[in-house]
């Protein structure tokens, strides 16, 4: 019986090696793996997952973090995963399936008779504090056999994972076990400065491995990596040499014992601990999550102890966000799930809490937690009442390099006077509009009236200034800022009860449409600048007027534009001006949403927007972390469908866009967590 067990198991890996592996719903450019904050931000490239036993992760940036899984089956080590240069007598498994959701990303591996599910998990809780600004993600090893097999299972990383990508630097290591017989690792950088920054890495922090012996016996060591990874596939285990030799590795090894088609688990938890994580304004903060442990061995025992709740606590996120992507748009929209949200500017100039960032990410924080606007809001409205920033209008960002978050007492952030100001405005009202909070943004009252006489002043001719797409560089008089201002304008007069701003902003908005001074002479669709009839841009700006049921704008205006994206579509999609060949995701959801408002409803408008991005992320040429930005026609050695210069960006936020018409507060509680006065968001 034993021998015809082996032979359907052999005939089985067969098929399905022939076969090829099933990708749900689809192969996407990067597999999140442990992605947590801006420095525990670990990826695998879509074209790389077929080959799974020989990949590597990569850092958000391309950087590569070592981190193997090795199995042992009747005696024999398979790798599963990042082992490149496997060694004598290890084979490589074979993959049967990759899936991802909003949460986590699941590979299946076939190794001799048993099979190997490889679950990587960055939970997600926007109404737990402490929860989301845990610095750990989970790797779940389950095993399961068709007969009866022994079968261990081997895990390392290395000082990478400490943002030492040179195998000889010096980095301390630390092993300990606690009372609950949590085993922890850590690989501490030495002779770095806090708050420091090499390569995008952080220069300062400990990086932590942990696991418990749960259902199995844990031997852990640390060793040269060959020799170690060599140990276990001879032994199964790993009796140590607990001596750091270059280049090094710790490992841990977890003996299952036998294991049968009810399957054993093993669950690693990887994180990046910083004590003190952001420096704002002179002041150094921890995250919220050391109010609860104020060493990584601690954090260690937390999230262990938290992943039972943590990952039911995912899955049901996962379903409700599935649930309501296909409800409002279709599978094409469900597919483009995206819930990684940063402080940083990651991948374009490493800003601290952007205003131009936090708005094309909004509507993701609008759907799960409304309050995250207050939390990432604050700190800059906090900054801007102490007086050091000279302008009268507001801040781009809270300072040029994350994580200082510094400010710019000497006046020189980014100067994009009509957006942020707009941007601000209409900000503060989405978070009073779902929260129902009119006391916070009350104690700013002073403040944000004198933006808003900004804008009166200056946004509906705005001078040669930048937009949010600074890319194109500074461009007089233009449409969209003037559209933002209006909204911004109406936004405050609405949320402060003063009639006078909405009035000026209705204004504005009429100025623009009924008297043409932003559209073309045919008024067939708003220019990119006044005046200059054949230049035309995305408008997204107009998307906040839509969500908060403003109505700025009358629904002719967005009649026409509606109608006007097909007409300028190239092959890839609506690009972002008259002036580019290039697309935004991020905006072309916010269009979407745009053309499906009351009175619009152009369904097949929104589906072409959909569908396009869909077909750039489901395209199978990009490896990197969802890009933003990419081309949309063959030109030159430039291929459609291409990424360009952006990854792993905040601003794709922007992609519940069209959820988020459906409503703030998906998850019933519009507070977003318990009110803390600060917390460092992921």
């Amino acid at each position: 019986m034993a021998i015809f067990w082996n032979i359907l198991a052999i005939s089985i890996i067969l098929q399905r090696a022939l076969c090829g592996p099933s990708y749900t719903p689809v192969l996407p450019p990067s597999y999140p793996l442990a992605v947590r904050n801006p420095y525990l931000s670990a990826w695998l490239p879509g074209n790389e997952v077929r080959n799974l036993p020989f990949a590597s992760a990569r850092f958000w940036n391309g950087l590569n973090p070592t981190w193997s899984v090795i199995g042992r089956v009747d005696g024999r080590p398979y790798s599963l995963f990042g082992v490149p240069l496997p060694g004598p007598g290890v084979q490589a498994g074979v993959l049967q399936s990759a899936e991802y959701t909003s949460t986590r990303t699941t590979f299946t591996v076939t190794a001799g008779a048993a099979t190997f599910v490889l679950d990587f998990l960055s939970p997600i809780s926007p109404l737990n504090c402490v929860r989301q600004s845990a610095p750990f993600s989970y790797l779940t090893v389950s095993a399961t056999s068709i007969n009866t097999s022994e079968v261990q299972i081997y895990s390392d990383i290395d000082n990478t994972w400490a943002g030492q990508f040179d195998e000889y630097v010096q980095v301390g290591w630390g092993y300990s076990i606690t009372n609950d017989s949590t085993s922890a690792f850590t690989l501490t950088p030495g002779g770095t400065t806090t708050f420091s920054e090499y390569n995008n890495t952080a220069q300062w922090g400990t990086s932590v491995y942990c696991a418990r012996p749960n259902n199995s016996t844990l031997t852990a060591t640390v060793g040269s990596r060959d020799a170690v990874r060599a140990q276990f596939a001879a032994n199964g285990s790993l009796p140590g040499q607990w001596k750091w030799q270059y280049p090094g590795v710790t490992a841990y090894a977890q003996d299952l014992g036998k294991v049968s088609k009810a399957g054993i688990n093993v669950t690693f938890a990887i994180g990046y601990w910083r004590q003190s994580a952001v420096n704002y304004l002179g002041d150094p903060r921890t995250a919220y999550f050391t109010a609860t442990c104020s060493d990584p061995i601690c954090g260690c025992v937390h999230v262990l102890d938290d992943f039972r709740a943590a990952d039911a606590e995912a899955r049901r996120f996962d379903a409700a966000i599935a649930g309501k992507a296909e409800s409002v748009a279709g599978a094409n929209y469900k597919d483009k799930r995206d819930t990684f949200a940063f402080v940083k500017e990651i991948s374009s100039d490493g800003n601290v809490n952007t205003i131009d960032v936090i708005y094309p990410m909004a509507p993701m924080l609008y759907v799960l937690a409304p309050g995250y606007l207050r939390l990432l809001l604050e700190p800059i409205m906090r900054y801007l009442s102490s007086g050091a920033w000279p302008h009268t209008y507001a801040v781009h960002d809270l300072g040029a390099a994350y994580p200082n978050a510094m400010g710019h007492n000497n006046g020189r952030a980014e100067k994009m006077p009509v957006e942020d100001c707009g941007s601000l405005l209409t900000l503060i009202y989405m978070y009073q509009l779902a929260t129902g909070d009119k006391i916070w943004a009350a104690q700013y009252h002073s403040l944000l009236q004198g933006y808003a006489d900004y804008l009166v002043s200056n946004g509906l001719y705005p001078t040669k200034q930048l937009s949010s797409d600074d890319g194109l560089g500074n461009i007089r008089n233009q449409t969209g800022l003037a559209i933002k201002a209006a909204i911004g304008l109406n936004a405050y007069g609405v949320m402060t009860g003063q009639r006078n701003f909405s009035d000026i902003g209705k204004r504005f908005a009429s100025t623009l449409y009924d008297e043409k001074v932003g559209l073309d002479l045919h008024r067939t669709h708003f220019t990119c600048s006044q005046g200059e009839d054949r230049s035309w841009g995305m408008m997204y700006n107009p998307y906040p007027d839509v969500l908060l049921n403003l109505s700025t704008f009358p629904k002719a205006a967005y009649a026409m534009q509606s109608s006007y994206y097909p007409t300028v579509r190239m092959p890839g999609g609506v690009p972002l001006d008259s002036l580019v060949g290039f697309g935004k995701t991020d905006w072309m959801m916010f269009a979407a949403a745009t053309v499906v408002a009351p009175g619009v409803d152009k369904v097949g408008v929104r589906d072409m927007f959909i569908d396009d991005v869909h077909a750039f992320m489901a395209n199978g040429i990009n490896a990197v972390p969802f890009s933003d930005k990419f081309h949309l026609r063959d030109d030159g050695t430039i291929v459609k469908g291409t990424w360009s210069q952006y990854k792993a960006r905040p601003v794709v936020g922007g992609h519940f866009a069209i959820m988020a018409l459906d409503g703030p507060n998906l998850f019933g509680n519009g507070k977003g967590g318990d009110g803390a006065r600060w917390v460092q968001v992921i």
